[in-house]
């Protein structure tokens, strides 16, 4: 008899353990508690602009909030939302901006942190172009990687803001540095913490210029789950793992680099890993500026709406609202009372 209990028992926790998407674990008053599993997915290949992200993994910081993450990075011609629609994802790491339009296009998608608190787009000119602002551009020639995402966002910004209509577009792919570098274009409109960063690690002197005056009316990549999948616990403990990524990272340097190097190799190289140094600094500071980490302003998503709705990048509708939440914050606010 105690056989059979024993193998009915074994059984049953077997078919508990496929259920569920969480592991088991015994609490301190001996019971089981499902730790929950997430997938997160990286929209881009492995990269040193995801070190918070890494350290939170490698250095158990997701295990101690309570959390089981697996990092999925999208191939290079994989659908931005596509692995979050078709369930194999439960968060995704996108721009706040993508994530608006992609609603308009039917996606349930809702922003619940806003990673870069600052917009990472800029308009980089060399620094003897004589251009001091974005207004400067009236004639010229000016390139981005194609009539899409951050870069294609922040140009029609720019172009509205300073009532911009003879500059010479030109959609030259992920070519912008060499572009800038040859003089085939006057300026770029590309990252702060990229672009801006590799053409000075290869000594090009280059000036960045606001896009806009005053505020951008763009909200930079954050992390994002369908709205029926977006469990305000479950993902507070996400958050507070990754801040805490972004902590060690700013502290020390070099052993963040030994931890993206993991995902990267080619860190192993020298100049490589003195460049990643860098796009690590400049990346660091973009999460900076919100009252807290993962902040949500309500005035810029508001402008975004409004933007993008004038600007014909929706194809429906959408209220701002209803593409963000501030349910992630204010649960973690709570628990740390």
């Amino acid at each position: 008899m105690k056989k059979i209990i024993a193998m009915l028992a074994a059984f049953a926790l077997a078919l508990g353990l496929t259920a569920c998407s969480g592991t088991d674990s015994p609490d301190a008053h001996g019971t089981q508690e499902s730790t929950p599993h997430i997938t997160l997915g990286l929209t881009y290949i492995p990269d040193v602009q995801f070190a918070p992200i890494y350290m939170a993994k490698e250095r158990g910081y997701f295990d101690e909030a309570g959390v089981d993450v697996t990092i999925r990075h999208h191939g290079p011609q994989e659908s931005l939302f596509g692995a979050i629609q078709a369930g194999e994802e439960d968060v995704v790491f996108a721009g706040g901006d993508e994530m608006l339009q992609a609603r308009s296009t039917g996606v349930d998608i809702v922003n619940w942190a806003t990673m870069y608190q600052t917009y990472p787009v800029t308009l980089i000119v060399k620094a003897d172009s004589g251009m001091t602002s974005a207004a400067d551009l009236a004639g010229k020639k000016v390139g981005l990687p194609g009539p899409y995402g951050e870069n294609y966002y922040g140009l029609l910004a720019m172009l509205k803001d300073h009532a911009l209509s003879d500059v010479d577009v030109q959609y030259i792919g992920y070519m912008q540095v060499t572009a800038l570098a040859t003089d085939a274009v006057d300026a770029i409109i590309g990252f702060t913490n990229n672009d801006a960063v590799a053409m000075r690690n290869a000594g090009i002197d280059v000036v960045e210029l606001p896009l806009v005056q005053g505020d951008l009316p763009l909200i930079g990549v954050g992390l994002g789950s369908l709205a029926n999948n977006l469990d305000p616990d479950t993902l507070a403990k996400v958050l507070v793992a990754i801040e805490k990524g972004a902590q060690a990272a700013a502290e020390d340097r070099e052993a963040t680099l030994d931890v993206v190097e993991q995902y990267v190799p080619s860190l192993s190289d020298p100049n490589q890993r003195e460049l990643a140094g860098k796009v690590l600094e400049a990346t660091l500071k973009l999460y900076n500026g919100g009252e807290t980490f993962g902040g949500q302003d309500e005035a810029r998503w508001e402008a975004m709406a409004e933007f993008m709705a004038q600007a014909d990048l929706l194809e429906s509708d959408v209220k701002a609202t209803d593409a963000y939440t501030t349910a992630v914050l204010d649960t973690r606010t709570k628990t740390e009372r």
